[in-house]
């Protein structure tokens, strides 16, 4: 009966949309099975030269025959197998994105993979044709290659796409569709495929964007691959004729609001929050999306931190970054955490208390633990999570925040993310001086409790009992697994501080 609630509780967020999608989708696939349906691989086509310049590289590689991505290289002795799953899909996906076209040379990959496209699977689904036609119509573009046979494959992979566009989930996946759709119809300067592209765009940029410049969906990670994917599409209608730049105005007008936004969220040092499903070496980095940005000639909006959630207070020895938000977004919260009221803390543009980290999408021990209220530095009531993280990328029961009061140099929120289960409220309380940070936590009942302040991996215990006032507190300090990047981890010191009622923390800089 349990896993029915649960499931309730999460499918109860969704929108019509999804629904209904994933009911379609799901038919259709049964009555395709029957009669035999297969897509068309090579579809005549006819491209037209682009112009771009030059755009953010990635990190992932090819050298000697090796691919390395997320941190797991494979090295293929005989043949490539593009559905090698031994390292998860998050790899298998990366593999089929072809985010490691550096050289000419590797046109022979983009050959290999057409060749056996009949056999390919989790690399014809809608997210990897995404990202795969923009990173194949980039190379081709920047080496000024015109080939017919690499040309009719992408053709019949975009319509592959729009016949089965991500309706089901919305969110980063649907506007990744779009991104990658407009791409495909200047490439091919082909109506049906802009007039799809412009729909997602308009529509799901204006949903996704919020107030403050924010993506929706809170990850200061997927914000930077948003607003890279925005600038590339300022690249290409800026640099190409087709359409009299109709989308370009659009386009700058959220790019200068997502711009605006990152300045805000990154610390001094160039670095962002680990907040949610975020890693480095994912996304292009702050500084590289302003320097892309600047050659693009987009000027930067500046609004205050208020509608993500996030707040920052930066004195003139070190910034501290707030989670007070709720999840999001509330229909596609597979990047959220159970961390209300995290935050992090960097002492002169170094990191102090941080997020731990994400190292795997692979649904199971690890993935739970990384989306925990244990992994965060928050309070954790009765060895439970504060919002119903599950299954990997799915949450059902969620802490919503119920007071907010913010003051000059004073935050105070309250969540009942423990109310249904113990009748309990969390509140907590910053106040920031000018080489101190006090933290109160107060429950509106006595419970078993604990605080957790989870550091940065070169900080040592003495530094930790040197910085925070620990006198008749019952504590402890562990180690913990930090993953600053994907399949990396490393030791790391955590502070647990038991409590019944009310804990007061003083952080001294």
């Amino acid at each position: 009966m349990k896993k029915y609630i649960r499931l309730f509780n999460t499918i109860k967020y969704l929108k019509f949309t999804q629904v209904y999608y994933r009911l379609f989708y799901f038919i259709r696939n049964r009555f395709r099975k029957i009669s035999k349906f297969k897509y068309e691989f090579v579809k005549s086509s006819n491209s037209i030269p682009l112009n771009l310049i030059d755009s953010c590289e990635y990190y992932s590689t090819n050298k000697d025959d090796e691919f390395t991505m997320l941190n797991l290289s494979k090295r293929f002795s005989d043949k490539i197998d593009w559905n090698f799953s031994e390292y998860g899909k998050l790899w298998i996906y990366n593999l089929t994105y072809f985010e490691y076209l550096k050289e000419k040379e590797n046109i022979s990959l983009i050959y290999d993979f057409i060749e056996n496209i009949s056999s390919i699977k989790d690399g014809l689904e809608p997210f990897p044709i995404s990202l795969r036609g923009i990173n194949w119509i980039k190379f081709l573009t920047k080496y000024e290659i015109k080939d017919k046979k690499i040309d009719d494959s992408l053709y019949a992979q975009y319509y592959i796409l729009i016949d089965k566009l991500e309706y089901h989930l919305l969110g980063n996946h649907l506007l990744e569709n779009g991104f990658s759709l407009l791409f495909g119809a200047y490439y091919f300067q082909n109506e049906v495929f802009y007039k799809k592209a412009k729909k997602i765009l308009t529509k799901e940029l204006d949903e996704q964007i919020l107030d403050d410049g924010a993506h929706f969906e809170l990850s200061p990670m997927y914000h930077q691959l948003m607003l890279f994917r925005v600038l590339d599409c300022i690249n290409l209608v800026q640099n190409n004729n087709w359409k009299n730049k109709d989308l370009l105005m659009f386009l700058e007008g959220k790019a200068s609001l997502m711009l605006g936004w990152l300045e805000n969220i990154s610390y001094q040092n160039g670095e962002i929050p680990l907040f949610n499903d975020s890693a480095n070496k994912i996304a292009p980095s702050s500084k590289k999306l302003f320097e892309y940005a600047s050659q693009l000639n987009i000027e930067i909006t500046y609004k205050n931190l208020n509608q993500s959630g996030y707040r920052k207070i930066t004195k003139e020895n070190y910034e501290c970054m707030l989670d007070i938000g709720e999840i999001g977004a509330s229909y596609i919260p597979g990047h959220a955490h159970a961390d209300t009221f995290n935050f992090e803390l960097c002492i002169k543009e170094k990191p102090f208390i941080v997020d731990t980290g994400l190292s795997s999408y692979n649904i199971g021990k690890q993935r739970n633990i990384e989306r925990s209220t244990k992994a965060h530095n928050t309070v954790e009531i009765n060895n439970e999570n504060s919002s119903e993280v599950w299954g990997g990328f799915r949450v059902a029961n969620r802490a919503n925040i119920i007071e907010l009061i913010e003051k000059e140099d004073f935050i105070k929120a309250t969540h009942d993310g423990y109310k249904k289960k113990f009748s309990i409220l969390h509140t907590r309380e910053w106040k920031f001086e000018k080489d101190k940070i006090i933290i109160n936590d107060t429950l509106n009942k006595k419970c078993q409790a604990i605080a957790r302040l989870h550091f940065y991996p070169d900080i040592i215990e003495s530094e930790i009992l040197n910085k925070i006032n620990l006198e008749k507190l019952e504590y402890k300090i562990q180690n913990y697994d930090y993953a600053s990047e994907f399949n990396k981890t490393i030791k790391a010191l955590v502070l647990e501080i038991r409590f019944k009622k009310e804990l007061k923390l003083e952080i001294n800089i």
